[in-house]
């Protein structure tokens, strides 16, 4: 037999609601590969992480442990049940899939990640074991599927047809976990009219924990023996439900909000009812600032200011206020200003 599996003890392969993980697994060639499955109706999407053993410029490779497991591959899969062919878009489109199973190479807008989600979490952890939670809405920091090129530098990432976001540390070191995640919208909003109309789109996410290069210390003499198999740290699986639309996401809501503006249409909308060449350049005329001058020679400025307010060549009179109206006069618009007047035409 492949393996023995007994309730509790499944080997590498550990189930949260809706997703499954396999590893992380050394492979013969030495590298670790970490699988992440997310099931939905009769179609599932698997994605397989591998990082294989670096070390740092200049250390000649097997002269010493690894340094660190470095992302080389990853292979993505997507699988349906009672299928003849493998889903292709036309054959999709063709024969749309039935409501709860799902769209497995549909284009997806990138703002269908942001939206209001709602639903449950599943988590386990080595201390804490299996718990459930329930989402009433998913807040922005937890949001990372909104955050396609990750939370920080190290995060490799990549969207894919089909609604699937991928991301994995690029390398993964000693002392520090990494995060491998996958993000699936399997289906969108039900059409209006249709026999499910009001069923919302959906949204599962799937996040491992991964941590390796743990070494193995000899006390007594002091030396490293080796390291400690990789292991699994947590695993967390949410299935999520859209139910509303996100506010005050666009800078014209911010600055309605904030009190800069009380409309509530965009700039174009404001203008006059114009040919759409005017309008254009009418936008651009108003959010682009004027062009300022500055002083260079306060003598020079205050005696032509002088000059050009008295008309009449009174050269006796005195030219302060006509200066001070001049430098209040030359002061630059900002481009926030501009977009301020354009908003309250």
């Amino acid at each position: 037999p492949v393996g023995t599996y007994t309730p509790g003890n499944l080997n590498k392969y550990r189930c949260a609601s809706v997703a499954m993980t396999c590893g992380p697994s050394l492979l013969r060639s030495g590298a670790m590969s970490t699988e992440l499955i997310l099931n939905h109706g009769n179609g599932r999407v698997r994605v397989v992480y591998q990082h294989a053993p670096v070390w740092e410029q200049g250390v000649e490779p097997g002269t010493c442990p690894p340094q660190a497991l470095k992302l080389f591959r990853t292979m993505v899969s997507r699988e349906s049940l009672n299928a003849d062919a493998p889903p292709t878009p036309q054959s999709e489109q063709l024969n749309p899939p039935n409501r709860g199973d799902p769209i497995l190479l549909w284009g997806v807008p990138p703002f269908q990640w942001h939206k209001k989600w709602a639903g449950s979490s599943w988590t386990w952890g080595e201390q804490t074991g299996d718990r459930g939670w329930n989402i009433e809405e998913l807040d922005e920091a937890d949001s990372w599927h909104g955050r396609p090129t990750g939370d920080t530098s190290d995060v490799w990432a990549m969207r894919l047809p089909g609604g699937l976001l991928l991301q994995c540390p690029k390398v993964i070191t000693s002392g520090r976990a990494g995060l491998c995640r996958l993000a699936w919208l399997p289906e969108d909003d039900a059409p209006v009219g249709s026999a499910h109309d009001g069923d919302m789109a959906k949204l599962l996410r799937v996040e491992a924990s991964v941590v390796a290069l743990e070494p193995v210390i000899d006390e007594e003499e002091d030396v490293m023996l080796g390291f400690y198999p990789p292991e699994l740290g947590s695993l967390r699986c949410d299935v999520l439900q859209k139910f509303g639309e996100l506010e005050d996401v666009s800078l014209l809501e911010k600055l309605r909000n904030s009190g800069e503006t009380s409309t509530n249409y965009d700039l174009e909308s404001l203008l006059p009812d114009v040919d759409a060449a005017s309008k254009t350049a009418a936008v651009a005329t108003a959010t682009v600032p004027a062009p300022t001058t500055i002083k260079t020679d306060a003598r020079a400025n205050t005696s032509s200011s002088s000059s050009t307010s008295n008309g009449s060549g009174d050269d006796d009179s005195d030219g302060d206020d006509d200066d001070a109206s001049s430098s209040k006069g030359d002061e630059p618009d900002s481009g926030l200003d501009a977009v301020r007047n354009a908003l309250k035409l």
